[in-house]
């Protein structure tokens, strides 16, 4: 490996089996000296409008795994990791296609129905290897169950406190899952649900859902998951201008079954991101209002691809099924995986509690563990 500087210092070029080539400016903001980042929680002690406009390399040199940059006109002398380096590296060939998917983004089908990420809570509670593994999972899939928890009201605050905080809603803290005369919603019948995500009208929606079980006789009820993105994939393999005209219109959701609340937001049933990564999937029929944001002119493909994607859904292929039994719970990441529910009897009990929170807390959690294991493992 060596490195070169070209166009007056302003590019560093690293070369190896692939070269790779940072801007100047971006390699001075990133710097992580102490003057640059607070050593204790790594966040900038400057802003951009203190480093010069006309920053550049003036010497480079490699030892080791070591990158020393002399930044001009300060006359800085900043080390950089090459490992650090590679690992952040933008220097891109190609750009992927849309509706690309993060590294540690796993889609799954039905075929992941005998290994269902599960996770004993007395163990979870441990915070040792089977937490690791199950938090790792969960990111990675979207979702999965927890077993031989306690039998109590309230207890899927104890799954929350695994990884993050409740986010509050107009339904409370927590909701009931059982049936009710006169219900608000549809999911407290005993009636079957489509897939779908919770809560599309709002914004932000919440982005993880537990439901904790307590009470199972009744026959019926069994819980299912789809991915999102599976379905989205297997759209855009389908039909490209289906997953095109649903990435690029909003649909628009509304709720307004309580006194005093109408909660609205419009966005796309497949959420992309500027750069085409698919970072949420946005489906409920029974909240969708009416569409009024795509052109008259696409508009017959807009339901044709909603139709279609509905089927892909509801393919049983793409479903995992499982029943809950009291003690045991799922969460969901809520931007990307569907539940749904079959219909279960009005003879004996179906008792649920669910609540919401949010995937920063769990994604922070599994990032946290990552990096002790990597500051014991030196």
């Amino acid at each position: 490996m060596h490195v070169t500087l070209h166009k007056n210092g302003s590019i560093l070029t690293l070369h190896e089996e692939a070269d790779l080539r940072f801007h100047a400016i971006w390699l001075r903001d990133n710097a992580q000296d102490s003057e640059t980042r607070a050593p204790g929680n790594g966040q900038r002690l400057i802003a951009l409008r203190d480093i010069p406009k006309d920053t550049h390399i003036s010497e480079a040199s490699l030892d080791g795994d070591t990158l020393r940059v002399t930044f001009e006109p300060e006359g800085k002398t900043v080390s950089f990791d090459i490992t650090w380096l590679k690992g952040h590296a933008y220097d891109r060939s190609c750009s992927p296609a849309r509706g690309w998917l993060a590294p540690d983004i796993e889609t799954w089908t039905s075929h992941m129905q005998a290994d269902v990420p599960t996770g004993q809570f007395p163990s979870l509670v441990q915070r040792g290897d089977a937490f690791v593994d199950w938090i790792e999972k969960i990111t990675r899939f979207g979702f999965g169950k927890i077993e031989n928890g306690p039998i109590k009201e309230g207890a899927l605050f104890d799954v929350v406190d695994l990884f993050g905080f409740v986010r509050e809603t107009n339904y409370g803290k927590c909701f009931e899952v059982r049936t009710e005369v006169n219900p608000t919603n549809l999911a407290f019948t005993g009636l079957g649900l489509q897939a779908h995500t919770d809560n599309p009208y709002r914004d932000p929606v919440p982005t993880v859902q537990i439901l904790y079980c307590l009470e199972s006789s009744a026959s019926g009820g069994e819980n299912m998951v789809v991915d999102g993105f599976a379905c989205a994939h297997r759209l855009r393999e389908e039909n490209p201008d289906y997953f095109d005209v649903l990435s690029r219109y909003c649909a628009r959701f509304e709720y307004a079954g309580e006194d005093g609340v109408c909660l609205t937001s419009r966005r796309p049933l497949i959420e992309l991101a500027p750069d085409g990564e698919l970072i949420g999937v946005r489906f409920n029929n029974r909240s969708l209002a009416a569409v009024t944001d795509v052109p008259f002119s696409e508009m017959e493909l807009w339901y044709a691809a909603y139709r279609r994607l509905g089927e892909i859904i509801d393919d049983p292929a793409m479903e995992i099924v499982f029943r809950l039994e009291p003690g045991e719970a799922f969460l969901v990441d809520n931007t990307r995986v569907l539940h749904a529910r079959k219909a279960y009897s009005g003879t004996g009990t179906r008792w649920l509690q669910g609540c919401y929170a949010e995937k920063d807390g769990l994604r922070s959690t599994r990032d946290a563990l990552h990096r002790a294991n990597l500051e014991a493992a030196e």
